[in-house]
């Protein structure tokens, strides 16, 4: 049984597996015009939010139906949980109800006690430490713009410790591609994430850089990445948190001068014009990619599905298509 809780968990070739077997999936939608695969024909998936969402809900819910499963959208709020019931209990009662859990949830705890007490699959939909689903779909969204992974720069200017520069650190240092994190010292990256990416990038041939300059951080970069400076959970440090990185962290024109003048920008949405980017880097035509890398929300949202639920997806796939 498989878990996808962390992109740690996963070796460098399950990582790149899954990015290309979201390419693959997009292609057999968009080129051959195949709306469902039923791979998951009868599967019952669990979806608990504890925090709001867009992107991840709906392209997970719409994901479950292309593969031919059925999604049960639970509130947090509006199970047990709220009043006390124990993690341990309700994933041993939905258990036998469904065939697997994705979760978005405020501790990242709370995940791996469902993955220890329970007897299927969980998968991360987002936590205060990692968001893999949104990493996979990152690493597609640019093998399509550029053709390739390994040897590219990712730059990532914000907050270091974020769920979404975490995910992405371990992600591009697994495929060989260097990642640079601009961060105020206040808010670096977990140390053990930079361990473990360091390593991976030994082993892949590319680089982990962490500085507190983002001109430092975005000289040529092929990619230039940010994410709002308050995630959700950090609301009552709004007012410090822009203190510390405003206007230094905000993604400008400006800044972008010291990036290679084929750069991509993207934004894991959703985001705050004006704070952490500024309105003509997010809606520049020529640059910005961030509504191809919502899109492909969807196709890694199926890759993640297939690989925990159906690890013989790829064969299924060739074999039908």
């Amino acid at each position: 049984m498989k878990h996808f809780l962390t992109l740690l968990d996963l070796a460098p070739e399950d990582i790149n597996y899954v990015v290309h077997l979201s390419s693959l999936i997009k292609t057999l939608h968009n080129d051959l015009g195949i709306s469902e695969m039923n791979l998951l024909k009868g599967a019952h998936v669990a979806l608990i939010f504890q925090k709001p969402s867009t992107r991840t809900r709906v392209s997970l819910e719409v994901a479950i139906r292309r593969l031919g499963g059925v999604p049960l959208y639970l509130r947090w709020d509006e199970l047990q949980l709220a009043r006390g019931e124990t993690i341990h209990d309700t994933i041993k009662v939905l258990e036998r109800y469904v065939g697997c859990v994705v979760a978005r949830v405020y501790r990242h705890q709370d995940l791996v006690e469902m993955a220890k007490h329970g007897s299927i699959p969980v998968i991360n939909a987002l936590s205060d430490l990692y968001h893999p689903l949104q990493a996979v779909s990152d690493l597609q969204t640019i093998l399509e713009v550029k053709g390739s992974l390994k040897g590219l720069k990712v730059a990532f200017i914000g907050d270091g410790g974020s769920n979404v520069c975490h995910s992405l650190m371990v992600a591009c240092s697994s495929v060989g591609m260097d990642f640079a994190v601009a961060c105020p010292s206040r808010y670096p990256p977990a140390e053990h994430v930079i361990r473990e990416a360091e390593r991976r990038a030994k082993a892949s041939g590319s680089e982990v850089i962490i500085t507190d300059s983002p001109e430092e951080a975005v000289r040529e970069a092929d990619v230039v990445y940010t994410d709002v400076f308050v995630s959700m959970g950090k609301e009552r440090e709004r007012k410090d948190r822009l203190n510390v990185f405003l206007p230094r962290y905000r993604v400008t024109k400006k800044l972008l001068i010291n990036a290679k003048r084929d750069y991509v920008f993207m934004h894991c949405l959703p985001c705050r014009r004006g704070e952490e980017v500024e309105a003509d880097v997010i809606d520049d035509e020529e640059h910005s990619i961030v509504w191809l890398q919502a899109e492909n929300r969807l196709y890694s949202a199926e890759a993640v599905l297939m690989y925990v639920l159906k690890p013989d997806g790829v064969k299924s796939l060739m074999r039908r298509y």
